[in-house]
Order: structure tokens, then C-alpha cells, then sequence
């Protein structure tokens, strides 16, 4: 199985002056042409302490010049794993549109007015949702997974404001380097990464592809 991509290139000279506004010009792109299921779903790669690694797939929630949010349980094993190992690769694969975005960097926890707020913002089953599920722990089955909802749904009734978990709360990803991979004729793809200087600013380089 095998494609070939014939979607024009990426050059240096394309690209805006920081990764998080050429991050956002592609994001505007993978939202308004349609061929993207959910655009800002991605791909959490984290690696424990012993560098044994785990990939997940979660939806990005916010981004700017700070960095990349996602939000999750804290007892989830990538909560544990970015604990132990605050490293993390984020992966958005727009496929349909021959492009992938590669963030590496460090994550650390958003502040818990910052989660509060967007916790508000959710439906109401998934505020529930976070009460309901031990994330990444072994559950006895469907029926348990059900009752424990039903219960929630009991305790707080729609319309009334619900909590929000101690233990479920945000993780920004600071980025280091950001990769954007363009695919092209004969797999040979453009790859520009912006790398983080020490002065705060970024360069670009070239990769093979």
C-alpha cells in the first residue's frame, strides 16, 4: 500500500516567524477544509521513568506562545509517565492533507484556575465523565463504568454546577523543537523543524527526509 503525494512544498520562505503561528496558519487550514475528522486530535507519546514508552490519542484544547494544552486524568498513566518523565511528543497526522506536525518539549501542569475555567466550558456528560472514570485502571466491566455515571448523574442533577475533580486537570507542552512535515513526489517530503535557541528565539533547519 503505498500513495504518492503530489501537494505543493514547504519551503523556508513559507514559514511565519515563530512555530506557534505557523502551527496556527495549518491549523486554520486542517479546520476549515473538511477532510479532518478532528483536527485537533493528537498523538501523546510519553516514556516512563526506565524509558519504556506509551502513545495516546487526546484532543488539543488550547495553544499559544506558551505552549500546547490537553486535559486528562492525573492518575492516567501519561499523568503518571509525564511525573516520572516530563518529556512528551505531541503528533497531529493530517493525512488527508500530506502534512504532519511533530511538537518535542517538556509538560508541565496547567494552573487549577485555568483548568476550573475550561472545565466550565465542558457538556455536562463529560464533567460527569471525569468523576466517573479512574482513568487507565482496571474496571470490572461495562456495568460498573455505567453505574458509577448513573450515580454521578444521581448526586449532581443537569443544571446544577459540577465540582471539578482534584485529580483531573491540564497538561502544556512547552515546546523545544516543532517539526512541520509537508509530503511530497518520491517520498521526498519537506521537513522544517524550528529548534528553540537560548535567547528565545527559534531556528530553522532543514531535515532529510
Amino acid at each position: 500500500m503505498r500513495t504518492q503525494y503530489r501537494a505543493a512544498g514547504l519551503d523556508e520562505t513559507d514559514l511565519a516567524a515563530t512555530p506557534v503561528e505557523q502551527f496556527a496558519h495549518w491549523f486554520r487550514q486542517a479546520a476549515t477544509e473538511g477532510r479532518l475528522f478532528e483536527p485537533n486530535a493528537v498523538v501523546v507519546s510519553t516514556a516512563d521513568a526506565r524509558g519504556r514508552p506509551s502513545s495516546r490519542t487526546v484532543l488539543l484544547k488550547h495553544f499559544d506562545e506558551r505552549g500546547f494544552v490537553f486535559y486528562t486524568n492525573y492518575t492516567s498513566r501519561k499523568a503518571r509517565e509525564l511525573a516520572e518523565n516530563p518529556h512528551v511528543s505531541l503528533l497531529f497526522p493530517w493525512h488527508p492533507m500530506a502534512r504532519q506536525v511533530i511538537v518535542t518539549g517538556v509538560a508541565e501542569r496547567t494552573g487549577r484556575d485555568e483548568t476550573a475555567a475550561y472545565f466550565r466550558t465542558r457538556p455536562y456528560g463529560s464533567q460527569l465523565g471525569a468523576w466517573a472514570s479512574a482513568q487507565s485502571s482496571v474496571v470490572a466491566g461495562r456495568d460498573a463504568l455505567d453505574a458509577g455515571y448513573a450515580e454521578l448523574a444521581a448526586r449532581h442533577p443537569r443544571g446544577e454546577p459540577v465540582p471539578v475533580p482534584p485529580h483531573w486537570g491540564g497538561f502544556r507542552v512547552v515546546p523545544r523543537a516543532v517539526e512541520f512535515w509537508q509530503g511530497r513526489e518520491n517520498r521526498l517530503h519537506d521537513r522544517l523543524r524550528y529548534v528553540a535557541r537560548d535567547d528565545g528565539g527559534w531556528q530553522v533547519e532543514r531535515l532529510s527526509p
